[in-house]
């Protein structure tokens, strides 16, 4: 089995427990997740089968999208619902409508995060989450990351409470963390906030429409059309500059020859095909010019 598995993953679950389950239902040990979704977090989790596993980074770097939920009016250790109280203050005013959406509009572009504590992060060779279980703190490094379009999703006019909730959407670059900029939100507005709640509704091409359940695979394992939720590895990397190759050019990159440059190649990594397969992920050679090289061959049989 070859391909992308979109999984609807359910809350109580971390990605590793995902890959494992889907391990053991479709019987083959190559299986890799695109990503990690925390626990208590649901929603689109593409999985790479067999030679799928090729091309996962391709779909971690294209793009996510995420709805979600920032509560105003208290902070915890995790940044989200699940975490211990680390800060409180009633909310003393009301907020309106103007004012919230001027605050989105903040984050919109490129902005610089850093991890929380509680994330997958290595440090010194060890994982971030692993020094919070000690109770440690440390610098970590900030990282650049791009909020493509942010909107809220609330038709309030005034929002008012002692504690305030209220829903957006997000499209964002890889390594964007969402917890991080539910707490910065409520920052800007000037209290300690936290994620709420968070849903993962598109991973690069991928979107709730195309996921399965453990319970839908499940069934179609046991009836033996396991591979129908399976979508061909080109679907991972539609996102790339595609070029058609010609019988002739299609057995040398099967072999992964270097090849000249075309005149019109885009400055770009490029999806090799031939006959509507994708044979290979080629680029510019970065250090002979006028050649084109490849990074990863995807079918050599």
């Amino acid at each position: 089995m070859n391909g992308i598995l979109p999984l609807w993953k359910p809350r109580g679950m971390t990605s590793h427990d995902c890959v494992f389950k889907v391990r053991k239902i479709l019987r083959t040990k190559k299986v890799g997740h695109t990503g990690t979704l925390d626990p208590e977090v649901t929603g689109v989790l593409p999985l790479c089968i067999g030679r799928g596993t090729k091309i996962a980074e391709y779909i971690m770097n294209g793009g996510k999208a995420y709805e979600g939920e920032v509560t105003i009016g208290r902070a915890t250790t995790t940044e989200d619902a699940w975490g211990e109280t680390v800060s409180e203050k009633k909310v003393s005013e009301p907020f309106s409508r103007e004012k919230v959406l001027e605050t989105l509009n903040m984050f919109q572009g490129e902005i610089t995060q850093t991890p929380p504590m509680f994330s997958a992060v290595k440090v010194n060779g060890k994982r971030l989450y692993e020094y919070a279980r000690e109770g440690k703190v440390i610098d970590r490094p900030s990282r650049k990351v791009i909020i493509h379009h942010i909107e809220l999703l609330d038709d309030r006019e005034v929002f008012e409470g002692e504690s305030i909730s209220f829903r957006f959407r997000v499209s964002c670059s890889k390594g964007t963390y969402i917890r991080t900029l539910a707490v910065e939100i409520g920052e800007k507005l000037g209290y300690p906030a936290h994620m709420s709640q968070l849903c993962r509704v598109r991973s690069a091409a991928f979107e709730e429409k195309d996921c399965v359940t453990f319970e839908e695979l499940e069934e179609l394992a046991g009836s033996g059309e396991a591979e129908k939720t399976l979508f061909p590895i080109e679907t991972g990397i539609s996102h790339l500059p595609k070029w058609n190759l010609s019988d002739t050019l299609a057995m040398k990159v099967k072999n992964g020859a270097v090849l000249e440059m075309p005149n019109d190649w885009p400055d770009d990594q490029v999806a090799m095909n031939h006959d509507g397969r994708t044979l290979a992920i080629y680029q510019a050679h970065p250090e002979k010019k006028g050649i084109i090289k490849p990074v990863k061959v995807l079918f050599n049989d």
